[in-house]
Formats: structure tokens, sequence, C-alpha cells
């Protein structure tokens, strides 16, 4: 329960400490939203701290007509309940607001309800949150399906350039490679901001909502996910070295963890699902910098670091990806669309004598398999082209491929 002078001090503290967003960099994302959101909410999910907040202001000064803007994610507001969006409601009509935007919205109970309240009575409203159950079926029931959804990450490798007034090369690159693209730590550089994150999302994110005791457990899973980044997993298999029971509890955590938008579990290619299902899969981190920031070892493996940066590149342009394996020689990435194959690609940091063989020998298996005639092989700087039979490699610098 709150009152009406709480509520009144958090907005005015929340609109006196934010300022204009001209020095902040424009998310690519704002270029592509829809622009009539008359009949339905516009909701944006992204793990903390990725910008959407910013992207929100953003939004504000961007478009037309008087804004109204709260953060519930305050200790101001932890005991705000459902029946406290009536005092909102209050305050929202003095303020003479058209358009609503509601940051970390999904802290409170019932809010799906509340949005749909002020999009009947004519608002245009935004949300954005921290999970990923907001993007869920589940919202085309509580909302009738009048809502939009788009999804936030970290800086992108060109996002990260322009912010850094770079031309995308293999310079920028190498850096973006180490750093990430969380913004507050790009522009910061303080490693604390990506431990504290990393805690935060644990704690917060998934031991509390989820009401979690063992959170001993819980992080030593997401510790060893973290520093594999690139390799296969089973549940199964790790109940043992995780000293975890229940192989259904490491499944649950897997789906925290998703949800959270912290890892990515990547299944092997298969027409059925079932075996989609319970073949091993290939975790990907969020960011490249918060992996550094919680194991150092990761940064000597720049072999694995580029192949998260790709998956995540290719993840955000809602890509579905699989890895290919049938014949014990392994493509990184089935790149499809729509159930259609559009892509398969190779990752190497650098095509060497010792391992050429390998790699080409994964991508043409995977050409044969899918009788596609073109596929490609992403390095640091290389570019080549290796034609067999009809069929086509190319070999290409992973800045230029991000940048076509």
């Amino acid at each position: 329960m709150i009152t009406k002078s709480d509520l009144a001090a958090v907005i005015n503290s929340q609109k006196e400490r934010s300022g204009s967003s001209g020095n902040d960099l424009e998310r690519d994302l704002l270029r592509t939203l829809p622009s009539d959101l008359s009949q339905h909410v516009l909701i944006i999910s992204g793990i903390r701290r990725c910008g959407k907040s910013t992207l929100l202001k953003q939004m504000i000064y961007a478009g037309a007509g008087k804004s109204f803007y709260l953060n519930f994610d305050t200790p101001g507001l932890y005991n705000f309940e459902m029946s406290d969006f009536a005092i909102l409601d209050l305050i929202i009509s003095e303020n003479n607001a058209e358009r609503l935007f509601f940051d970390d919205l999904q802290v409170i109970d019932g809010w799906e309800l509340y949005v749909r309240q002020k999009l009947d009575e004519g608002y245009k409203v935004f949300v954005t949150g921290s999970n990923a159950s907001m993007l869920s079926r589940e919202l085309g029931t509580r909302l009738t399906g009048r809502h939009i959804t788009r999804e936030l990450f970290p800086f992108s490798f060109l996002e990260y350039s322009r912010f850094n007034n770079q031309k995308p090369c293999e310079e920028s690159l190498v850096q973006y490679l180490d750093l990430g693209g969380f913004p507050e730590f790009v522009r910061y550089n303080n490693p604390d901001s990506l431990t504290a994150l990393f805690e935060d999302i644990i704690f917060r994110d998934i031991a509390v909502r989820y009401n979690i005791r063992d959170v001993k457990s819980l992080k030593r899973l997401l510790m060893y996910l973290t520093a594999n980044v690139g390799n296969l997993v089973t549940a199964t298999k790790l109940t043992t070295l995780m000293e975890i029971k229940s192989a259904a509890t490491i499944l649950d955590y897997f789906s925290f963890f998703e949800q959270a938008y912290l890892l990515n579990l990547m299944p092997r290619f298969s027409y059925s699902y079932r075996s989609q299902l319970v073949n091993p899969r290939k975790i990907y981190i969020i960011d490249n910098g918060l992996v550094n920031a919680v194991t150092p070892s990761f940064t000597k493996d720049r072999g694995k670091k580029l192949e998260n940066m790709i998956y995540w590149s290719l993840r955000q342009q809602n890509k579905e990806l699989f890895y290919f394996n049938e014949s014990g020689s392994e493509c990184d990435f089935v790149v499809c669309k729509n159930n259609e194959i559009e892509e398969l690609i190779q990752v190497c940091y650098e095509l060497s004598l010792e391992n050429s063989t390998r790699e080409k020998k994964g991508l043409m298996d995977a050409m044969d398999y899918f009788k596609k005639n073109a596929g490609t092989i992403i390095t640091l700087n290389q570019s080549d082209e290796i034609s067999f039979n009809g069929k086509r490699i190319k070999v290409v610098p992973a800045f230029e491929y991000l940048s076509a």
C-alpha cells in the first residue's frame, strides 16, 4: 500500500534525475518500432542494464503528445500493490498525459490488467521489463492480442562502433570482443558494474522471483555455464557435476537463466522436435564483457568469444538458430527464418593448417545435408573463397560480415 504523496514524490524524483537523452546513443531498435500504437501496447523486454530506460526516454523525446514516465523498480515502490493503480490513475489524470511509459512494470503482479485498462481508455502505453515472460504466449490471453513485443540487447557491434565514433573495423571488433556491449560498462569501463549486475540478476530476477532457497547451487551452475561458452551441455550430466539431485531442477534453472536473458541454450538441428529436446545444447552467454568480468579465464579464448558474439548478432535478428552434427563433424550455425534455412555458418578465429580441414568439413557436411551450394566461414580478419564440386565457401572477416 502506498500513499498518493509518496507516489508523487517518487515520480518527481525520477523526473528530476532524468535529463535529456541527447548524449545517449540512438539505438537501432528505435528506428524499427511501429509508428501506430493506438490499438496496441508496446512491450520492450531485455536483460537488466541493456538500455531499456534510455530507449524509453528517447521515445519520449522523439514522439508527440504529453508523456508520463514511471520506473517501478525503485525502493520507493517496493510496497506498490494492485490496488495502488487507482492512486496512479489520479496522478496520470492530473498530468493530462496522453502517452504512458512504464519501466520494469513486471515487478507488479497484475500489471497486464492495468495496462489493458489504460489502452481501452485511449492512452498510448509503452512498457519495459527484464524478464522474457513479458514476451510469452500468456500475454496473448491477458492482453487479448493487443500488444506488440520487441527485445532490446546490449550494444551490437555496429552500435558499439558508433558509440565510440569508430568505423567498423578489425580494431573496433577486437575491442568489442573483450568489452561487450553493456552501455554503462562501455561508457565507464568499470568491471564492478558487470559483477554487480551478475549478482543482481541471480538474486533479484531469479532467486527471489522463483523462490529458490539453494542459491549456492544456482550460482554454481550459472558460473559453470558461463565458463563453458560454446560448449555442449545436458541436464543429466550436470546433476552429478553440480551435486544437484534432479535433472528437472537443472532444467528449471536453465529456464530461469533464459527468462532473465542471461543465456541461451541452442539446440542441435533435427527435423524431430523430440530429438532437439534430448540432444545436448550449446551455451551462449548474453555478453562477452559480462563473461570476462566473472570468468577471467575466458579472456584467453578468442575463438569462443567470436562464436558467442556471432550467435548474439544472429539472435538479435530474430533468427532461429541450431548447430549441426550428423556425422561427427560440426557446423556452428544453421540459420533459419520461418522454417526455411537461410545460411550455414562456421566460426573460426583464424583458419590455419591445423584446423582448416576440420572447419571446412563441418561446413561441407552441412551443405551436403541441406543441399546448399554456399556456406560462410567467419574469421577475425581473413578473406578467401573456396570452390569445390559446384559449391562455394566464402571466408569473411567478422567486422565485414556484421557490417553487411
